[in-house]
C-alpha cells in the first residue's frame, strides 16, 4: 500500500471494512436513542484508527479497551474467525441493553467477550490501567511458576483509554508501575495505547502533553497518526514487535479526532469553534482510508460510495432487529452474576491441604497442628502457609510482606519457604498493589495481596468498587477476578497508632455489591474463615476482604493475665471440613436467655469480658460473634435475638455509617420485636496515643448498655 510499509491491499480494504462498521453502529446508537431502545451515545467516530492496533496483535492477546475502541472490538472479532455481523450484532445488543448480549446480558454497554479475550471495562477514568500492569505480570508469573494461565505464554497485554483520562491518579499508577518493574528488570509484556483526541468532553489537553507524560524510563514511546491506516499500523506494529521480544512495555500515541461529540447530548458548538470542528472533519479516518484505497486503485468512488449506503442500510436493519430482544426482567436476574454462593462447594474446597512431605517441609518439619497454642498473628501465618503448600498458583505480596514479613510479622518467613516469586514485596502504591491482584485474578491466578493499614485501602477503593466488584457483574461471571485483599485493621493499638494506622472507616467497603467481608476475631476462626475466603475466590471468582484486627494480633489472654484465654490450637487438616466457616455464618458464646451482646472484631474480647462480670451477678447472657460483615450472617443475628428478645449491637466502628446500623435495619425488617440498643465508637477520626479511648467504643460503655437493657 506504500513504500515500506507491510500493509496488504487486501488488509487495508478489510480494515476499512471495519472501519465503516464503526461508524455506522455510532450512527445507529444516536437513532436508537432517538427511538428510545438505545441507551448509550458515546462512540468511537475518529478513532477508528484503533482497528490498525487490532490487526497488529493476535486474537489471544488480552485486550482491556478504551470506551471508544469499538473498530479494534470489530476488527479483533473478525480476526477471532467470526462473520462480520457477530461483531456488529454484539455492540448493538449492547446499546439496546439486550439480555441475550454475549458480556454483560444487557447490564451495560461494552467491549468484552470471553472469546476473545477482551475483558469488559466500564470505567470512562482509566482506572482499568492498574489491572491491565497486572494481567502483564500474571502473564509472565504464570510461566515462572509453571501453573495454567488464561493467556498464552507468549501473550501480550493490551490498554486503551484517552488522553484525559491519563491524567487520573490510576493511570499514573499504571504508568509508574509499569516503569518501576521494567527498571528492576522485572518482565512486563505491556501495550499502552492512549487514543488523544486532545480532549476530553470540553476540556482540551495541552498539545504535546500526552508525549511528555508518556515517556518514563523502560517504557518505549512510539506515536502515529490514527487517522492514518498505513502509518498506524506500522507503528502500531513495531510497538507490538517491541513489547512481545523484549517482554518490556510500550506506549504507542495514536493522534486521533473526536467525531460527533463526546456523545448524543453534547453540544460541541458550546465550547468549540466551528474551524475546530471543520478541522477534525478533514482529518476523519475514514475519508483517509478511502482516500488511500482509491489512490491505490483497489475501489472506486462509486463502489466506495455503494458500500456505505449498502452498509448502512444493513446496520440500521439489523438495529432495528435488535430492538425486538428481550431485556432484563427482574431484580434477581440483574443481580445473578454478583455473589454467586455454591456453598457446598466451597466447603468441599476448603479443606484442601498438601500431601504429608509437602506440608512437614513447609513447616520446617513442625507441623503447627502439634505446636503450642497460636496467637492470631500466628494462626493467619500458619493458615497462609498450608494455602501456599497446596495452591501453586497463589501468590502472597504488598508492602514489607516479603523479607521482612509484614509490620506486624504476620508474613515472617513466607518467602524463605516459598520464595521470591510467590512471596514479594511491591512499590509503595495501593492502586497498584490493588491492580496486580485484579490483573493476576482475571488471568487464573490466585492472588493474596495486603494492604498494610486499613486506612490505606481508602487511597485505592475504586479498585475494589469499580474493577474487582464489576467484573463478574458485567461479564456474567464470564470472567472474575478471584482475590482475598488482606487488611490490617481497627484500632485499639497500644502506645502507636494516629487516624492512619488506627482506623474503622469500614462504611465504603460494606456499600460494595457482591464484596464478601470476613472479620476473624479468634486465631480458629481466623484460619477457618481464611480458608474459606480463599475457597470462594478459587470455585467462585470472589473478591474477600479479610480485616485483620491489629490489636489483636499478638494477644494472649482474655481475662486474666497469663489465662491465654485468647490462643487457640491449630486445627489438623483432618478436622478442617468439620470445622469450615461458611460465609455469612456466626459464633456464639453462651446459653444466656436475658441479653444478646452482637459484636465482632476487638467488640468481641471486650463484650466475653462484659459478659461474664455479668453472669457473675445473675444475669444471663450470650455474645454473638458475626465474624462476617458482608453478607452478614442474619439468620444467625434473627435466632440468637428471638432467644434473648433483648439485643445490645457493641460496635467498635463509628456511629454514622458503622456496621451497627445495618444490624437494627435486620432486625427492624424482620419484625424483631424486642428491645434494640446500640454502643459505637464516635464519628470522628481516632487521634494519637491515649485521647483515642475517649472516642472508640469502651468494654466499660458495654457493660453499662448491656446494664441499662437488663434493668
Amino acid at each position: 500500500m506504500r513504500a515500506g510499509s507491510a500493509l496488504s491491499g487486501e488488509q487495508a480494504l478489510e480494515l476499512f471494512r471495519r472501519q465503516l462498521d464503526s461508524r455506522l453502529l455510532d450512527i445507529a446508537a444516536r437513532w436508537l436513542r432517538e427511538q428510545d431502545q438505545g441507551f448509550y451515545t458515546i462512540g468511537s467516530a475518529g478513532h477508528e484508527g484503533n482497528a490498525a492496533v487490532a490487526a497488529a496483535l493476535r486474537p489471544t492477546d488480552p485486550a482491556l479497551l478504551h470506551y471508544r475502541s469499538g473498530a479494534f472490538y470489530l476488527v479483533r472479532s473478525a480476526l477471532a474467525g467470526r462473520l462480520p455481523e457477530q461483531g456488529i450484532r454484539d455492540v448493538l445488543l449492547g446499546l439496546c441493553a439486550a439480555a441475550d448480549e454475549p458480556v454483560s446480558g444487557g447490564r451495560h454497554k461494552v467491549f468484552g467477550h470471553p472469546d476473545l479475550a477482551v475483558i469488559p471495562q466500564t470505567s470512562t477514568i482509566a482506572s482499568h490501567l492498574p489491572r491491565a500492569v497486572g494481567v502483564a505480570f500474571a502473564i509472565e508469573r504464570a510461566s515462572a511458576l509453571d501453573v495454567a494461565s488464561a493467556w498464552p505464554a507468549d501473550a501480550i497485554a493490551v490498554c486503551s483509554f484517552g488522553d484525559a483520562s491519563l491524567n487520573h491518579a490510576s493511570a499514573q499508577s499504571g504508568l509508574n508501575t509499569a516503569a518501576y518493574a521494567t527498571y528492576q528488570g522485572q518482565p512486563l509484556p505491556l501495550l499502552l495505547v492512549c487514543e488523544d483526541n486532545g480532549i476530553g468532553i470540553s476540556v482540551r489537553t495541552p498539545k504535546g502533553w500526552v508525549e511528555a507524560a508518556a515517556r518514563r524510563p523502560g517504557i518505549e514511546y512510539f506515536s502515529a497518526d490514527g487517522s492514518d491506516l498505513i502509518d498506524a499500523f506500522e507503528a502500531a506494529s513495531a510497538a507490538v514487535a517491541h513489547v512481545r521480544t523484549h517482554r518490556s512495555p510500550a506506549f504507542l500515541h495514536l493522534s486521533t479526532v473526536r467525531l460527533m461529540g463526546h456523545a448524543g447530548s453534547d453540544v460541541e458548538a458550546a465550547y468549540r469553534t466551528q474551524r475546530e470542528i471543520r478541522a477534525d472533519l478533514e482529518r476523519d479516518p475514514l475519508l483517509h482510508t478511502a482516500r488511500l484505497l482509491i489512490e491505490s486503485g483497489l475501489v472506486t468512488p462509486e463502489e466506495l460510495l455503494k458500500a456505505y449506503e449498502s452498509t448502512r442500510d444493513h446496520v440500521l436493519r439489523m438495529a432495528l432487529e435488535t430492538t425486538r430482544n428481550r431485556r432484563l426482567q427482574s431484580a434477581e436476574e440483574i443481580m445473578r452474576p454478583l455473589a454467586p454462593r455454591r456453598a457446598d462447594t466451597i466447603a468441599k474446597i476448603s479443606p484442601l491441604f498438601a500431601e504429608p512431605e509437602v506440608r512437614e517441609k513447609a513447616f520446617g518439619g513442625v507441623l503447627p497442628e502439634s505446636d503450642k497454642p497460636m496467637t492470631l498473628a500466628q494462626s493467619i501465618n500458619r493458615t497462609l502457609t498450608d494455602a501456599l503448600a497446596v495452591h501453586p498458583e497463589m501468590m502472597v505480596f504488598g508492602e514489607d510482606v516479603a523479607k521482612k514479613g509484614g509490620v506486624y510479622g504476620v508474613t515472617r518467613g513466607l518467602q524463605k519457604r516459598f520464595g521470591p516469586a510467590r512471596v514479594f514485596d511491591t512499590l509503595l502504591d495501593e492502586q497498584a498493589i490493588l491492580g496486580l491482584g485484579l490483573g493476576s485474578g482475571v488471568s487464573h491466578l490466585l492472588p493474596v495481596p495486603e494492604i498494610q493499614y486499613l486506612a490505606y485501602l481508602h487511597n485505592a477503593l475504586d479498585q475494589i468498587r469499580g474493577e474487582a466488584a464489576t467484573l463478574s457483574f458485567f461479564s456474567q461471571g464470564a470472567f472474575t477476578n478471584p482475590m482475598v485483599v488482606r487488611v490490617a485493621g481497627y484500632a485499639y493499638q497500644k502506645g502507636f497508632g494516629g487516624h492512619f494506622h488506627n482506623d474503622n472507616a469500614i462504611g465504603a467497603l460494606r456499600d460494595i455489591p457482591g464484596l464478601v467481608i470476613a472479620s476473624p476475631s479468634r486465631p480458629d476462626d481466623a484460619a477457618a474463615m481464611l480458608r474459606t475466603c480463599l475457597a470462594a475466590a478459587r470455585t467462585e471468582g470472589a473478591v474477600c476482604v479479610y480485616l485483620e484486627p491489629i490489636a489483636l494480633y499478638h494477644t494472649r489472654d482474655l481475662f486474666d493475665e497469663g489465662d491465654g484465654g485468647w490462643l487457640a490450637q491449630y486445627t489438623p487438616p483432618s478436622r478442617w471440613a468439620e470445622t469450615h466457616v461458611p460465609i455469612g455464618r456466626a459464633r456464639s458464646y453462651g446459653d444466656g436467655r436475658d441479653l444478646t451482646i452482637v459484636t465482632f472484631g476487638n467488640g468481641l474480647r471486650m463484650s466475653l469480658r462484659a459478659a461474664v462480670r455479668l453472669t457473675q451477678e445473675g444475669y444471663s447472657c450470650r455474645v454473638l460473634d458475626l465474624r462476617w460483615l458482608s453478607p452478614l450472617p442474619v439468620e444467625d443475628l434473627l435466632r440468637a435475638a428471638e432467644l434473648t428478645g433483648k439485643v445490645l449491637i457493641a460496635d467498635e466502628t463509628r456511629r454514622g455509617g458503622g456496621v451497627s446500623e445495618g444490624i437494627v435495619a435486620e432486625l427492624v425488617d424482620a419484625g424483631f420485636s424486642g428491645e434494640i440498643a446500640r454502643v459505637t465508637s464516635r464519628d470522628s477520626f481516632i487521634p494519637l496515643g491515649e485521647a483515642a479511648d475517649h472516642v472508640l467504643l469502651s468494654e466499660e460503655e458495654i457493660e453499662a448498655a448491656a446494664r441499662k437493657l437488663l434493668s
